[in-house]
C-alpha cells in the first residue's frame, strides 16, 4: 500500500506549514514513530513523526517549500515492489499541481495520513525530560552515517541535549565545523524586546536588531511567522479598542530591582509581576470576549512581546505570574526567551497568554500604543522609565523617573473607568509597594 504524508496541522490556526528539512531521504526506511521531517507552523519548527513503518519512497514537496494542511508532501511505500509506482504517483502529482497533467492511474491508489506533530520537540530539538528520546538534527544523522558515528554513544551539546553535527565530528575525531545558529544561539546574541526599561539616561539603550540585508527594489516573500502576524493584526481590526494613559513614578521598583538583580532578577518578571499581581483584584482586565458573553480565565497567564530574528515577534507566556515567586518567574523568563529565539517553543507556551506586555522601553521609546492580541482583552504598552523634573507633595521641584505606559482594551467588555481603575493600582504597587513583588 502506497500512503500519503500529508501536512499535518500543528496548531489551532495553522493553515499552511513550511518545510524545515527532511530527516529522512528518498529511500530510508521508517520506523513507526520516527521522526520523518522538520515542518515549520507558526512560530515553531517541530518534528513530524510518522504512524507507519516503510520507505520515504518520494517527496512531493522539497525543504524549503510550503503546502497547505492536509496536502501531501510525501509518499510512503510499504514494500521495496511499489517504491516505483510510488515515485510515478508523485510525478503525477507535481505535474498537477503544474496543471500540465492529470494525476495518472496509480495516484487513485488508497492512501492515509501517517504523520503526526511530536509534543516533545521542536526543529530538531529534543524536550530531554519532558520525553526522553534523543533528538538529532539532520545533518548530525547524515554525518554520522557517513563516518559511522554509533549516535546511541553521544551525549547531545545542542539546545535541550539535541545531537549536533558538533558532536558527530568530534566523536570521530575531527575538528567540528562552526555552523551559525548552532555555534551561536541566538538568544546570546540579540537582546529581548522585554529587557529592563528602567535603565539609567546616561547608558545608552541597546540597538534594535539590524533588519537582514534584501535586495533593493525587490518583493521579499513573508515567511510563515510574518504571515500568523499579518492574520492576527488584521483580525484586530475588527475589535473596538480604545487606549487610556498613566504616568508611574519608579524610583522605588529601581531600587528594589538593584538589590535583586544580581540573584537573577530581571525588570521584565518585576514588570510581569506586578501586573499579575494588580490584575487579582481585576479579573475583568485578564477576560476576554466571546459570542456568549465575557470569558473569564481560571488563570493569570501574562504574555510578553519578543522580536524575533529575521522578522515578526512571538509573545512567550508566564503561566499565573500572580502566583510564581520572583526568582522563579525569571528564571522561567530566561528560558522562554532562549527557546523563542530558536524557535522551540510548545505552541501552549506562546498561545496561552491572558493579558499582555509590550515593551519597547530598551529602544528609548517613551510611549505608544499596542494593538490587542484576538482572544485577550487587554494589552499593556510600557515605554522607557527617564529623569523627568516634577513638582513634589511640598511645592517644590525634583527629579523622579517616570514612565508611560498605556493600555488597548476591548471595549466591548472593558469600560474606560476599569482601565483606568487598574492602571491607578498598578502604580500604586510600583510606587509604594514594590517590596510585595519578593514575596
Amino acid at each position: 500500500m502506497i500512503r500519503e504524508v500529508f501536512m499535518p496541522a500543528l496548531s489551532s490556526t495553522m493553515t499552511e506549514g513550511k518545510i524545515v528539512s527532511w530527516v529522512k531521504a528518498p529511500g530510508d526506511r521508517v520506523e513507526k514513530g520516527e521522526t520523518v521531517v522538520i515542518v515549520e507552523s507558526d512560530k515553531a519548527d517541530m518534528d513530524v513523526e510518522s504512524f507507519h513503518e516503510g520507505i520515504l519512497a518520494a517527496i512531493v514537496v522539497e525543504a524549503g517549500g510550503t503546502a497547505p494542511v492536509g496536502e501531501a508532501i510525501a509518499l510512503l511505500a510499504e514494500t521495496e515492489a511499489e517504491v516505483e509506482a510510488a515515485k510515478q504517483q508523485a510525478a503525477a502529482k507535481a505535474g498537477a499541481a503544474g496543471g500540465d497533467s492529470s494525476p495518472s492511474p496509480e495516484a487513485a491508489a488508497p492512501v492515509a495520513v501517517v504523520e503526526a506533530p511530536s509534543s516533545a520537540a521542536q526543529n530538531g530539538a529534543s524536550s530531554g525530560s519532558r520525553s526522553g528520546r534523543v533528538v538529532i538534527s539532520p545533518r548530525a544523522r547524515k554525518l554520522a552515517k557517513d563516518l559511522k558515528v554509533d549516535l546511541g554513544t553521544l551525549q547531545g551539546s545542542g539546545p535541550h541535549g539535541r545531537i549536533v553535527a558538533q558532536d558527530v565530528e568530534l566523536a570521530a575525531g575531527k575538528n567540528p565545523t562552526v555552523t551559525g545558529p548552532v555555534a551561536t544561539p541566538l538568544a546570546a546574541v540579540v537582546p529581548p524586546v522585554s529587557a529592563a526599561p528602567v535603565a539609567p539616561a546616561a547608558s545608552a539603550a541597546p540597538a534594535a536588531p539590524a533588519p537582514s540585508a534584501a535586495p533593493l527594489g525587490q518583493v521579499v516573500p513573508f515567511n510563515t511567522l510574518q504571515q500568523a502576524v499579518t492574520r492576527n493584526m488584521v483580525a484586530s481590526l475588527a475589535v473596538p479598542t480604545y487606549h487610556v494613559g498613566y504616568t508611574i513614578t519608579t524610583d522605588s521598583l529601581d531600587a528594589l530591582y538593584k538589590q535583586i538583580k544580581s540573584k537573577g532578577v530581571t525588570m521584565t518578571a518585576l514588570l510581569a509581576k506586578a501586573v499579575a499581581v494588580t490584575l487579582q483584584k481585576h479579573p475583568l482586565l485578564n477576560a476576554g470576549f466571546t459570542d456568549q458573553g465575557v470569558q473569564y480565565h481560571s488563570g493569570i497567564n501574562i504574555a510578553v512581546a519578543v522580536a524575533m530574528e529575521g522578522g515578526g515577534l512571538i509573545t512567550p507566556v508566564l503561566k499565573h505570574a500572580d502566583q510564581a515567586d520572583i526568582y522563579s518567574l525569571s528564571r522561567t523568563w530566561a528560558d522562554l526567551v532562549a527557546r523563542s529565539r530558536s524557535k522551540q517553543l510548545q505552541p501552549d507556551e506562546y498561545t496561552s497568554g491572558t493579558f499582555t506586555l509590550s515593551n519597547l522601553g530598551m529602544f528609548g521609546v517613551d510611549r505608544f500604543d499596542a494593538i490587542l492580541p484576538p482572544g485577550q482583552g487587554s494589552i499593556l504598552a510600557i515605554g522607557a522609565s527617564r529623569p523627568t523634573v516634577v513638582a513634589t507633595a511640598e511645592g517644590l521641584m525634583g527629579v523622579k523617573r517616570q514612565m508611560q505606559v498605556n493600555i488597548t482594551c476591548d471595549h466591548r467588555i472593558i469600560y474606560g473607568a476599569d482601565a483606568a481603575a487598574f492602571l491607578k493600582d498598578l502604580a500604586n504597587v510600583i510606587e509604594n509597594n514594590p517590596q510585595s513583588l519578593t514575596l
